[in-house]
């Protein structure tokens, strides 16, 4: 669930139903996803957004991925949605508030004045239910219990005991601490729960360091309601200033924050004035599941790590890949438009051009459409793996290798189709062996690829809201050009044609493989090639969207912009050159091309503005 997606489901959908069902639904689906078998890995593709190694944290003997945790006890209290958090970036999760029997009196949150409003008798987590989500699920960051204030000695310690094994920190309230005076603490690290009132106050330190407690968890201010609280607006004012006069008395004191963030900025704020750790609640919500990641780049983004991540890597061979292809599509588009098909093409359907003609005219019109298609389709990659050398690998940006070398496997992989129906193109046979040794090369090369994106975007802007939109056009655009080329590779390698296609030839399959046995194996190849260029592109323009946007990548809005243009003219201007208009037969291409322009009107602000 990332930005692109939640944001439209949020505003459409979740924000007219009730909080607690919106939340549930939301929850649910998300854990679902990640608990069947390649879920975790669709949402690591689909979002891209676990911590780069530089976000690792040594702390309480525990290493954090990220300091960025998530507070499920007001996001996430029945643990719905854990196997998805574990993927969306956080460096830790916090559950609770754990009690060893549930309540009868417990409430949902609600939301007033679009903010979350928590309940007096908020939700618990059951210490059973948590041992079995715990147990069921490995958690693959580290978890720390919150323990409900209210619970009884007996119930602190039968509790204590039966998480210790699968959590890696409790958190307790002040007033625990000092009534469970003789208590031996658990044998993992203790968070005390505090204000900021409480946190510095003297005695409290003092407390702190008598019972070994390693640090503190401040609580945001709340703001009363009739039956319920908010988190105050100026909870974030309120850290800041209390983090730094804590870390000025007494340095060594890990501070934990809960709540106060809703943007980039506000959690560079608190790291910038000495938080240790840092959990998310409401602002999660409003900010959505992209809130971690766009953290991450936030506190990246320094001097040195810039040095760093913009430090040129190896890129002049995959350049060079991405010349071919388009010099290659150049070369297709050519032939496409002048004598259609090739000496050997004659040869092995043993029929000339000319005698095409006289056969059907509309035979030479149709594989001519699927070449100019095809070369179309290939100039649009070549711009594509060219911007990506260019502006990606040239940086030395990972995601950008994974998007470069994915879509070059699979359009190496594509020749395979080409003999599907028995025929072997020899011109694409020898595109191929022209494009290995360049990809060789380019692939060596980017193996020095490994720095991760930094962003100084930290606010929620209008334009980055409406930017989550056209993402989502373009990730669906995306996604419609793979799933469309692989059903146009899947046809040419078994029935060739479609229904529309046989009433533009006005000739059925039969016919034309009673004229000439050969025919169709040609066509056959022309359209699974077509069908395989489909895909890589597909998988190009997915990825860059995916994984591309941030504030002020003009090369990304560019790249989609001019990279597109080229198999969006062939597409529509081949079907008008031949006559080949029904518009059902266009449809798809059509919805392609709203796609693309929605797409460009909704990032323009966020990709090129300053």
């Amino acid at each position: 669930m990332p930005d692109w997606s939640y944001h439209p489901l949020k505003k459409g959908v979740l924000d007219y139903i009730p909080a607690k069902t919106s939340r549930d639904v939301l929850l649910r689906a998300m854990g679902q996803i990640a608990t069947i078998p390649g879920g975790r890995s669709l949402i690591r593709f689909l979002g891209h957004m676990s911590p780069p190694e530089p976000m690792n944290k040594q702390l309480l003997n525990i290493t954090f991925p990220s300091p960025i945790g998530l507070s499920s006890s007001l996001i996430d209290p029945h643990l719905s949605g854990l196997a998805a958090f574990q993927e969306l970036g956080f460096g830790f999760v916090e559950i609770g508030p754990i009690v060893l029997r549930e309540p009868q009196l417990q409430n949902a949150p609600t939301m007033h004045n679009n903010h979350v409003a928590y309940a007096q008798q908020q939700e618990k987590l059951q210490l059973k239910h948590a041992l079995n989500k715990l147990t069921a699920l490995p958690s693959h960051i580290p978890i720390i219990a919150s323990i409900d204030p209210h619970i009884t000695r007996t119930e602190y310690l039968t509790i204590t005991q039966h998480l210790t094994p699968y959590v890696d920190a409790f958190i307790i309230s002040s007033q625990q601490l000092s009534e469970f005076s003789n208590v031996e603490l658990p044998a993992c690290p203790v968070l005390l729960a505090c204000s900021a009132e409480e946190a510095i106050a003297p005695e409290l330190i003092q407390l702190t360091t008598q019972r070994n407690v390693a640090g503190v968890v401040l609580q945001p201010p709340k703001q009363r309601l009739e039956h319920s609280w908010q988190e105050a607006k100026h909870t974030l004012e309120y850290f800041i200033t209390t983090i730094k006069k804590l870390k000025t008395e007494h340095p060594e004191l890990i501070i934990i924050t809960s709540g106060g963030v809703a943007t980039p900025d506000d959690a560079y704020g608190l790291i910038a004035a000495g938080a240790d750790l840092i959990m998310l609640t409401e602002g999660y919500v409003h900010a959505g599941p992209g809130l971690p990641k766009r953290i991450h780049e936030r506190l990246m983004y320094d001097e040195a790590n810039v040095t760093s991540s913009t430090k040129q890597a190896g890129w002049h061979w995959s350049l060079l890949f991405g010349l071919s292809i388009l010099i290659g599509g150049m070369i297709a588009l050519y032939f496409a438009f002048t004598s259609i098909i090739l000496p050997y093409d004659e040869a092995f359907i043993g029929l000339t051009r000319a005698d095409l003609l006289q056969l059907n005219p509309r035979i030479l019109s149709f594989m001519s459409h699927d070449r100019m298609a095809l070369a179309g389709t290939m100039i649009s990659g070549g711009i594509l793996y060219i911007q990506l050398a260019r502006h990606g690998l040239r940086r030395g940006m990972h995601w950008a290798r994974i998007a470069f070398h994915s879509a070059a496997i699979i359009g190496f992989l594509g020749i395979l189709l080409f003999i599907g129906y028995g025929y072997f193109d020899w011109l694409h046979g020898l595109l191929w062996l022209i494009l290995l040794p360049f990809y060789y090369a380019s692939y060596k090369e980017g193996k020095t690829a490994l720095a991760v994106p930094c962003s100084k975007h930290g606010h929620n802007d209008r334009a980055w809201q409406l930017a989550n939109y056209g993402q989502l056009m373009f990730v669906m655009l995306g996604f419609a050009i793979l799933i469309g080329g692989i059903v146009i590779s899947t046809i040419g390698v078994s029935r060739v044609f479609v229904s529309t296609d046989i009433s533009y030839l006005c000739m059925s399959p039969e016919m034309l493989d009673s004229i000439n046995s050969k025919l169709i194996p040609v066509i056959a190849h022309d359209r699974a090639g077509f069908g395989s260029a489909l895909v890589s592109v597909g998988m190009l323009v997915l990825m860059l969207s995916l994984w591309g946007f941030r504030q002020g990548e003009r090369w990304v809005w560019n790249t989609l912009a001019v990279g597109a243009l080229p198999a969006f003219i062939a597409g529509i201007g081949t079907h008008f050159y031949i006559g080949y208009t029904t518009f059902i037969h266009l449809l798809p291409v059509y919805f392609l091309i709203v796609l693309y322009a929605l797409g460009l009107l909704l990032t323009y602000p966020h990709l090129k503005g300053k």
